[in-house]
């Protein structure tokens, strides 16, 4: 068999995936696009290239042996976006579970290694196929070496064998070190001969052959001024040959044999995808397979009831509700076990509904239940009309609490991190994917009654590490009312207007066709607007537009691309705004319409409680969080949204500025907390302070790159992140970040100071104790580090925002029940809650809600609510 080796510039590769695509970022606030990138990229090799060994090289370090010949070496580069920077380590994490070897070494760039590593493979008869963005490896180009380059993004390569690069260049690999030696390189800060570019290097390494051979016929160049600037640059000709030059001969310490590749592990990378939010890359792993059954799980006696008995009704008892389908709204319950200190039972669906003792039991709250997923269990069976009540301990809302970063909260993993061996998981029981199905009833009952019992043998363990890090308060007072309190609103749902819903469809569609129309008028064709490939000869061939960026399949027509073009042609706006609305209509209204209950014409979301490692809620089945608000067409979408009852209304209350209102608590900065007390607005005052003028001074600009300063902080902005948001330098970004701490001392000592503290105590907390772990923040990895002293910063702010409207939901959720009030609450959008209620129950809204919300929580300035009201949730903002 023929031995291919593949060879990956990492940090090349890293680079060019970043910059080619937008920041993106997953739930936990770790960004992901250059993971993505490299990740795409890494998929489109082994597919295509098929390597019997692979091999990733990175760069080790700043310095190389090359800074000892000139200490300017790669001096101009700007330093890299910690954006980036903190990508690395999950880059890394990602070829290991790829089980791709992986090499760097100090003093010696990712080049020297690959260098050294296509020769070796190369006089041992391999196939080589090195993978980067930068043409210095082309000096490598051989019978048995190509160099596939990137040329924009990540997908648009080129390869090149002594043939290609002879048809590109005209010239020998050997010669590429002598054209680089000649032109320079301002991204490695190589001078090279100044004045000297790409196409007079190539003009005279055709006369002369090397660099060597000019200098030695120095008389026979032409033109007075280029052999002037040879003459008085020979030395820095020289030094920039010396430069460029890969060296072959590093010392690295592996084998060809021990970087050979045979597949990857297919759990691992699925493990890793889904912790990064990699949805679409999931489907393009292979072979992941099914657990086998672990042998060691104790099996249990219990009893299988065809009538509901005394003993099964104990109290206090594990209750476990089984639904598989994730979306257990109206979801068919497949069983009910019960685990007491009477004994261990198993009830059938059947058995359990139409028992007048266990629907008793189920409603009656002083009978306390200890459940898996308490909202689950009361929305499953309220939809079967047996209420749910007594609930006193979610096994999944403590695993979360204790363990904010794990992403696998199944009872048989949560058991597992405990010690102990209780109950198998649910892919062994039930499969995956379209395999997924219920199995025969011994073995359903048996896994459900081992459910039950886990949940018994854990609370008390949970219980009590729940005390000992100060989140039974947390647990009890605030994250198991407010499952009840979710579980009550999901249930409740949402009306929505079907005919105004369907008639924005309509009105959308004839939008889109009359864009269409006056597309087709500016570009004198009819075509396929949504084909990437006609799109882009219409634009570039017909309409003569520059080309920005190219790839394998014809031109790039994405919306980074178009938006460039914006002020070339009429009918980049217009396109853009078909793109817009066409994903509205097919997204939104589209997807709304596919999830209303057309019975009632609700529809019921679900809020998603243990996700999030700031302890952010997010919503899903359908999202109602990220309705698009910023185009008047999708704000409009709300208008659809309508109370369930006649002369209701929808009534809306937001926290005005909460991240920041809790900054100044918890920064205890003078400036900050004497503006929000003064309710200054808080972006006029940093402008002033960031620019040194009056309030009647502060134009819109100065007040939106204030804004934008005021979010970025705590989210941790970067000059970078800073400088994309605002279309201003790095530069000068930075130096806005430098005012802005300056002004706010506070901000800064905060900083500093909380970041010392996660080093300490290696996890950081919100004012109700909401943890989050951090262990990489002692890491001596800078990339590692650098992220974790990010989310150091920023997760106390946004985690105690999210405690304080968490807080509010329960808090109104009782005093609108001991006002003895029919408003409902429905929703909860980030800072807002949505409500419905009665025309003549809007003045008590008015004054209750503020008030709750208001007094969630005693910070040292005052949280400020706004609220509105209207016929629709449209109207009510």
């Amino acid at each position: 068999m023929k031995k291919k080796l593949v060879l990956i510039d990492g940090n090349s590769i890293a680079y060019r995936a970043f910059f080619a695509l937008p920041l993106l970022n997953n739930e936990k606030g770790v960004y992901t696009n250059a993971v993505y990138g490299f990740a795409t990229m890494l998929f489109k090799i082994l597919e295509n290239e098929k390597p019997t060994h692979i091999l990733v090289a990175f760069d080790a370090g700043k310095t190389t042996f090359r800074h000892k010949t000139y200490t300017e070496y790669k001096g101009g580069r700007q330093k890299t976006p910690p954006e980036l920077s903190e990508q690395f380590y999950f880059i890394r994490e990602m070829l290991d579970a790829f089980n791709i070897s992986r090499y760097e070494i100090e003093n010696y760039e990712a080049d020297d290694i690959i260098g050294t590593v296509s020769k070796q493979a190369a006089k041992e008869g391999y196939e080589v196929n090195v993978f980067s963005g930068d043409k210095d490896l082309l000096q490598l180009v051989s019978d048995k070496i190509t160099i596939s380059l990137t040329r924009k993004g990540i997908t648009d390569i080129d390869t090149y064998n002594p043939e290609f690069l002879h048809e590109k260049y005209g010239i020998s690999a050997e010669q590429i070190i002598d054209m680089k030696a000649l032109m320079g390189d301002n991204s490695d800060n190589i001078p090279g001969v100044p004045g000297v570019g790409e196409k007079t290097a190539l003009k005279l390494l055709k006369q002369f052959g090397t660099v060597e051979n000019i200098y030695e016929s120095i008389e026979e160049v032409s033109g007075k001024k280029l052999k002037e600037k040879l003459q008085d640059n020979h030395e820095l000709a020289v030094m920039s040959k010396d430069l460029v030059t890969i060296f072959c001969d590093t010392p690295i310490d592996f084998s060809l044999d021990s970087i050979s590749y045979s597949g990857y592990d297919a759990k691992k990378v699925s493990a890793l995808f889904k912790d990064l939010d990699f949805k679409s890359l999931l489907s393009r792993i292979e072979g992941e397979g099914t657990e086998e059954p672990d042998a060691d799980i104790e099996e249990l006696e219990f009893e299988r009831l065809t009538e509901v008995k005394d003993e099964a009704l104990h109290s206090p008892a594990a209750l476990m509700v089984e639904v598989m389908d994730e979306n257990y709204h109206n979801a068919d319950i497949q069983g009910i076990a019960i685990v007491n200190e009477k004994g261990k039972f198993y009830v059938p669906t059947d058995v359990a509904l139409s028992s007048e003792p266990f629907r008793e039991w189920a409603a009656n709250e002083d009978k306390k239940k200890w459940v898996f997923d308490a909202k689950s269990a009361v929305v499953s069976l309220g939809w079967k009309e047996v209420p749910l009540e007594g609930v006193d301990f979610d096994l999944v809302i403590a695993s979360y609490l204790l363990n904010p970063s794990e992403s696998n909260h199944d009872i048989s993993a949560i058991a597992a991190r405990q010690g102990k061996n209780l109950v198998q998981s649910d892919e062994v029981v039930y499969g995956k994917g379209a395999k997924r199905k219920v199995p025969e009833e011994d073995v359903l009952s048996a896994h459900l009654v081992n459910k039950a019992y886990a949940i018994y043998e854990l609370k008390d363990k949970l219980e009590e590490e729940l005390r000992e890090n100060n989140q039974y308060e947390l647990f009890y007072e605030l994250e198991m009312p407010l499952t009840l309190v979710l579980g009550k609103m999901e249930t409740t749902g949402v009306k929505v207007d079907l005919k105004r819903l369907e008639k924005m469809g309509k009105d959308l569609n004839k939008k889109l066709q009359q864009i269409e129309k006056e597309i087709y008028e500016l570009a004198g064709t009819e075509f396929n607007i949504n084909s990437p490939k006609q799109l882009g000869e219409v634009l570039f061939d017909k309409l003569g537009l520059p080309v920005i960026k190219k790839t394998k399949t014809g031109y790039s027509t994405s919306a980074d691309v178009l938006e460039k073009l914006e002020s070339k042609h009429e009918i980049i706006s217009k396109i853009l705004h078909y793109r817009q609305l066409g994903k509205l209509n097919s997204t939104y209204i589209e997807g709304l319409l596919k999830v209303i209950y057309r019975d009632t014409n609700k529809i019921h979301t679900r809020f998603q409680q243990a996700l999030t490692q700031t302890g952010r809620l997010s919503s899903t089945d359908p999202n109602l969080q990220n309705i698009p608000i910023r185009l008047e067409e999708g704000k409009k979408i709300r208008e659809a949204f309508i109370p369930s009852e006649k002369d209701w209304l929808i009534f809306a209350a937001d926290y005005s500025q909460i991240e920041l209102r809790v900054l100044a608590h918890i920064a205890d900065d003078d400036n900050l907390v004497e503006a929000f007390r003064n309710d200054q607005d808080i972006h006029t005052k940093t402008a002033m302070n960031v620019f040194g003028v009056e309030a009647d001074e502060v134009t819109g600009n100065m007040r939106r790159h204030a804004k934008a300063v005021n979010f970025g902080i705590v989210y941790g902005i970067s000059d970078f992140g800073l400088s994309q948001s605002l279309g201003i330098t790095r530069k000068e970004a930075g130096q806005f970040i430098d005012r802005y701490l300056e002004s706010f001392p506070g901000v800064k000592q905060y900083m500093d100071d909380i970041v010392q503290h996660a080093k300490q105590e290696g996890f950081v907390s919100t004012l109700m104790h909401r943890r989050r772990y951090l262990p990489e923040i002692n890491s001596r990895n800078f990339n590692q580090r650098s992220f974790a002293e990010r989310t150091a910063m920023n997760t106390p702010i946004q985690g105690t925002a999210a405690d304080i409207i968490k807080k509010a939901m329960v808090e109104m959720a009782e005093r609108l029940e001991t006002e003895g009030l029919q408003a409902r609450m429905l929703l909860q959008v980030h800072d807002e809650l949505i409500f419905e209620a009665p025309e003549e129950e809007i003045e008590d809204l008015k004054r209750i809600v503020p008030e709750v919300m208001e007094n969630a929580i005693e910070l040292k300035v005052p949280l400020k609510v706004d609220y509105s009201y209207g016929s629709t949730w449209y109207d009510a903002k």
